[in-house]
């Protein structure tokens, strides 16, 4: 039985502390339009999304009108384009993403995600394709996402893809050169990428899943931040409890959305993703808990102890809310989206060097993070090696999503608007890794990856 009590108090999350269902996002699989003539491809993917997803946006409306919810964004997932479009007989795939550009803006969904390819092993030509598109496809769409899974826990890192995505995001800044090079942000490289993740950029509908998902993010960093300050100066066994006590009403709310939405759609339910992710609003952001938790600046002594406490009491929460929980869960730290991280880099309190510790305990990794225009390919492969070992050997997801923005440097700042915000150009470490980055092939899997 819900208590009037708990309706007062989750109104008050909402009106006061930023509560919100982050996204409604729509996993769908398009194995099954499977074709070799691309043409053919592109029309089935068509039909196909724009058939599943037509209702989407007005559901995730009406249900906001309904329950007094937020539900900010509304989005889609497909299966991975090279694995996708792997039968198709061509030599780009940049059609492909243009169809999904047309059908996210028919639908009216503002991103979909699933311009991804899985090489964490090996590349098939496919996935050659599908990567050597993806600057024009960042560069010609606006809605499309795109995402490259470079290891795993099981299989160690591929690091002719670690080498070969450097170039790639450099190629893809270099074509966006005229919008502050915004195409990398659409553009994700993962380690352990997870098949349900509701997120962007990194989101794509994995092969085990089924025809037809909803996932939903929900996000409530104001909740945590308002709830710690009823703890002030508490020790850590209280401030663990509140976090968790209040990442368990999050997932409620977020649950009772999930259900609604599959209910209404006529499709399964698939995952709550409770994640801390920050917009740059006053009040919604990761690092004002921090601050909360006794840090003078995020980035301070600490910092990595305080993401680490917020992490894992935000998941213990979260999974004893629903059965469903899943994708990514836990606290983001992408920079330009947070005001408070921004003002942390600004002011020198927050390096990259910092941002990689912090990444051991986050929940994904280098996130939205603008670098000098003139970084080398050599040092961004080396950036992405960095954060795909440290999910690699601790068994976590870790990703990178780093703007390198031509003609900027540090002390230059990069306007992206929306959700995306802005950030300071951060400095970047100019001693070389083109050696190491150049000897290629694998770095076997760590000794704990051998548990059968």
């Amino acid at each position: 039985m819900i208590t009037t009590a708990e309706i007062m108090e989750t109104n008050r999350m909402i009106k006061e502390s930023k509560l919100d269902v982050r996204t409604i996002t729509m996993g769908i699989s398009l194995l099954d339009c499977a074709d070799a003539d691309i043409d053919r491809f592109n029309e089935k993917i068509y039909k196909k999304i724009t058939t599943y997803a037509k209702d989407l946006v007005k559901v995730g409306d009406e249900l906001a009108m309904e329950f007094g919810i937020p539900v900010v964004n509304k989005r889609i997932s497909v299966t991975p384009i090279a694995i996708a479009a792997a039968g198709c007989q061509t030599d780009s795939y940049v059609s492909i993403a243009k169809t999904l550009d047309r059908a996210a803006k028919d639908v009216g969904v503002n991103f979909i995600g699933g311009f991804s390819a899985l090489v964490q092993k090996g590349m098939t030509a496919a996935d050659r394709i599908l990567i050597d598109s993806i600057p024009e496809a960042m560069a010609t769409t606006e809605c499309v996402c795109a995402s490259v899974n470079v290891g795993t826990s099981r299989n160690g890192l591929n690091m002719d893809a670690v080498k070969k995505m450097g170039e790639v995001i450099l190629e893809t800044a270099e074509l966006t050169k005229d919008r502050d090079c915004i195409g990398c942000a659409k553009l994700v490289v993962f380690c352990n990428a997870v098949e349900d993740n509701p997120f962007m950029a990194g989101a794509f509908h994995g092969v085990g899943e089924g025809d037809c998902a909803i996932n939903v993010g929900v996000s409530g960093p104001g909740v945590v931040k308002q709830a710690l300050e009823e703890v002030k100066d508490s020790d850590f066994e209280t401030l663990c409890e509140t976090v968790k006590r209040t990442a368990f009403k999050i997932t409620r709310v977020g649950q009772l959305i999930a259900q609604e939405a599959a209910k209404q759609l006529g499709v399964p339910f698939g995952i709550i993703d409770l994640s801390l992710a920050p917009t740059p609003a006053v009040g919604d952001s990761v690092a004002e808990i921090f601050q909360e938790m006794g840090l003078e600046q995020p980035g301070a002594p600490g910092t990595t102890a305080a993401l680490a406490i917020l992490n894992d009491n935000v998941k213990k929460g979260g999974v004893m809310a629903s059965s469903y929980v899943g994708g990514l869960s836990g606290a983001f730290i992408p920079v330009s989206e947070d005001h408070g991280m921004i003002e942390a880099a600004e002011m020198g309190a927050l390096t990259l060097e910092k941002l990689e510790a912090m990444t051991c305990v986050c929940s994904v990794g280098l996130d939205m993070i603008a670098i000098p225009g003139d970084t080398s390919a050599a040092t961004l492969s080396g950036i992405i090696a960095d954060e795909s070992a440290i999910g690699m050997i601790n068994n976590k997801t870790t990703a990178v999503r780093l703007i390198p923005v031509i003609g900027k440097g540090v002390g230059d700042r990069v306007e992206f608007g929306g959700l995306l915000g802005y950030a300071p150009i951060m400095p970047v470490n100019t001693f070389s890794c083109e050696r190491f980055i150049a000897r290629g092939g694998r770095i076997p899997a760590p000794i704990h990856s051998f548990k059968n």
